[in-house]
């Protein structure tokens, strides 16, 4: 690209004439080949991606885990690795010692060796001295920039498979709320994703405001990157009424995250979300200063326990509605061990049938204990007595 040029747009005179290279779709007889697809539904060749979440969530090393089950071969993640690929880290925030730190702290946790990654994940910390994938002119134009130029000569020539750009709001140089500014730069990662039959993700940075899961319109800045984004991902913490649908502590709870697709165009959206535990790992690199040396986070796979295996939250919202709404004779349904027809386990296996009773009374018990379903009075119709009937409790349902 020539000094002065935008990205996308061609300088027309009267011998060059842009041509919009159509087909004749009647003459294209030829079967496509499958989409590239790397990890799951989560990486794919020539589609740009992103994972979004607020800070300190734990998208960095999420990504590191799953680009390292690239790098090896084999899911660390619990995704599905379609094929080895040569992986490229490209770290914009963090120095060269921290991205270090951080990919130690998955090898370790992961036990996973030198000998296995030599020449297949390359790591990049180019620093400001690198300059951005586009930038703005003098004169206000968006022009591309030195770090577009320098990532296209490193995917070439380490044949990569996959280069992550952490995060994407330090990648360039342009106006960040403006749509037409950062579609430029996601037309340059989308155009060198293609180019080079790679795929391209770049982890985005929460917007202010209230993490709701599955959103991708959460990401900051303009909208436009989502949009160009082919396989784009929410990153969320365990929420408080979700560790009292599990069960789970509170300490626990913190260490819980949740992955969501929030926008993917190509693939089918999850069904359930996919959960994570981050785990502290040390490093072993104390000094005399510092004998306990660094304890850095990395993530593994984490299942809710089998009694909760299959309760979403729209399962789980389900069972509470049918449990709040009581039966057709005015009667509330109840936890009692001989309920009888009222017996609320009974709904649980309506909705989840493979839930054992004792699975079921498990669930019910559970909710009650963490304040999702009250025991409350009520005059039961048939005997004019009051009794015990359960309602569901609005605040803490899951969301």
């Amino acid at each position: 690209m020539r000094d002065g040029e935008i990205p996308g747009v061609r300088v027309v005179t009267d011998d060059i004439k842009p041509r919009l290279q159509e087909w004749d779709a009647g003459n294209d007889t030829e079967i496509p080949s499958p989409r590239g697809w790397l990890l799951g539904n989560v990486f794919c060749r020539r589609f740009v991606s992103s994972v979004i979440a607020e800070g300190g969530v734990g998208k960095t090393a999420l990504r590191i885990a799953q680009l390292l089950s690239l790098a090896i071969g084999r899911s660390l993640t619990g995704e599905h690795v379609f094929q080895r690929c040569r992986v490229l880290i490209v770290s914009i925030e963090d120095d060269a010692a921290e991205l270090r730190r951080r990919v130690l702290a998955a090898l370790i946790h992961h036990d996973v060796s030198r000998e296995e990654i030599a020449g297949w994940l390359f790591l990049a910390t180019p620093g400001a001295g690198a300059g951005k994938l586009a930038i703005m002119d003098q004169r206000g134009r968006i022009v591309e920039g030195d770090l577009a130029v320098a990532l296209r000569d490193a995917i070439a020539r380490l044949q990569i498979d996959i280069v992550s750009l952490d995060p994407f709001v330090k990648s360039h140089g342009v106006e960040e709320n403006g749509n037409n500014a950062v579609d430029c730069v996601m037309q340059i990662l989308t155009d060198c994703a293609s180019a080079y039959d790679c795929a391209i993700d770049a982890p985005h940075h929460q917007s202010k405001g209230i993490a709701e899961p599955g959103n991708a319109n959460r990401g900051r800045g303009a909208s436009a990157m989502k949009d160009a984004a082919r396989l784009v991902y929410t990153l969320s913490p365990m929420s408080p009424e979700e560790a009292q649908t599990f069960g789970i502590a509170e300490g626990e709870r913190r260490r819980l995250v949740r992955m969501d697709s929030g926008k993917v165009n190509i693939a089918p959206p999850m069904a359930e979300a996919k959960w994570f535990r981050l785990v502290g790992v040390p490093l072993g690199n104390g000094t005399e200063t510092y004998p306990h040396g660094d304890e850095v986070q990395t993530v593994e796979p984490w299942a809710p326990p089998d009694t909760w295996a299959g309760i979403s939250n729209i399962v789980a919202n389900a069972i509470l509605d049918e449990i709040d709404a009581g039966l057709p004779d005015g009667n509330r349904y109840t936890d009692a061990p001989k309920g009888g027809d009222r017996s609320a386990w009974q709904v649980v296996v309506r909705h989840v049938p493979d839930k054992s009773e004792t699975q079921a009374r498990q669930i019910v018990i559970a909710w009650i204990k963490n304040g999702v379903l009250n025991r409350e009075d009520y005059d039961n119709p048939t005997t004019r007595k009051t009794v015990k009937g359960l309602r569901a409790n609005p605040a803490k349902r899951p969301s």
